[in-house]
């Protein structure tokens, strides 16, 4: 059957490519038996992967990285849940600014969110890198908690929490007994693209970062400004894979789709 929107389906088919040929070099080179990045690979060898496995600032940085990671998708769940059932099941006068409020943080480039963080909390309170970077990914990470929770609770038919406390349990016993179970799907929906976008994170981290504490993306950025050869790519590809596991694994037990479908409610 023939579409009836050609033109947008060499489109999507286009981005399609512009978006996964990059990424399909990227796992070629990775493979290389040679010593520098060149495409195609002369040979074939995980001599690089063993490389990047190996590789002590990649490890040491990689923890960082998840430590960070978790902290700020935790911190911004727990700001973000409340807000969004504020902005969800309150009565708060004008929904859409608010919420458009709380999403403001995705419009402001990072690095003006870092260097005013630089000179607000490390300068003016003097707080640490780690603190000052802890601070500004829960930030970035705060919108993402509160659309994806919202979405989620929109999905969630609010007779249901009637019904509950119309049979005497209170505020409480209702959101722990019903909403929290029902939200379940966005709350690790949300935790799991706070986690990979603060993990991913380049500019904010890069402003912000120090020589005791140091993130994964930073740390490969620094590599291949000095090196030439393929064990950024190596490195990259272990990523993306654990990325993709996660991602397919949520969606097996969570359901992403049925989550995001109700972020255009």
């Amino acid at each position: 059957m023939r579409t009836r929107h050609p033109i947008a389906a060499s489109l999507a088919v286009l981005g399609y490519v512009v978006m996964l040929v990059p990424i399909l070099f990227v796992v070629i080179t990775a493979f290389t038996a040679g010593s520098t990045l060149r495409f195609p690979p002369e040979g074939f060898s995980l001599r690089w992967f063993e490389a990047a496995l190996t590789y002590t600032p990649f490890t040491s940085s990689l923890v960082s990285s998840l430590i960070l990671a978790v902290i700020s998708a935790a911190l911004a769940l727990a700001l973000g849940v409340p807000v969004a059932l504020a902005i969800h099941r309150g009565k708060l006068p004008g929904k859409a600014l608010v919420e458009g409020l709380f999403l403001s943080p995705l419009i402001v480039p990072e690095l003006v969110v870092g260097l005013a963080l630089y000179q607000q909390l490390m300068v003016g309170f003097g707080l640490d890198n780690f603190q000052t970077l802890l601070f500004g990914h829960t930030v970035l990470m705060f919108p993402y908690a509160v659309r994806v929770t919202g979405a989620s609770l929109a999905l969630i038919d609010p007779a249901v929490e009637d019904a509950a406390r119309g049979l005497g349990a209170s505020a409480g016993r209702t959101f722990f007994s019903i909403t929290l179970p029902l939200l379940r799907p966005g709350l690790f929906s949300a935790a799991l693209l706070s986690f990979i976008t603060s993990f991913n994170n380049v500019p904010l981290s890069l402003l912000l970062q120090s020589r005791d504490f140091r993130t994964l993306p930073v740390v490969m950025l620094d590599y291949v400004q000095q090196n030439y050869d393929p064990i950024v790519a190596a490195i990259s590809v272990v990523i993306l894979a654990a990325t993709v596991l996660v991602a397919v694994v949520a969606e097996r037990t969570v359901g992403f789709a049925k989550v995001f479908g109700g972020i255009n409610r």
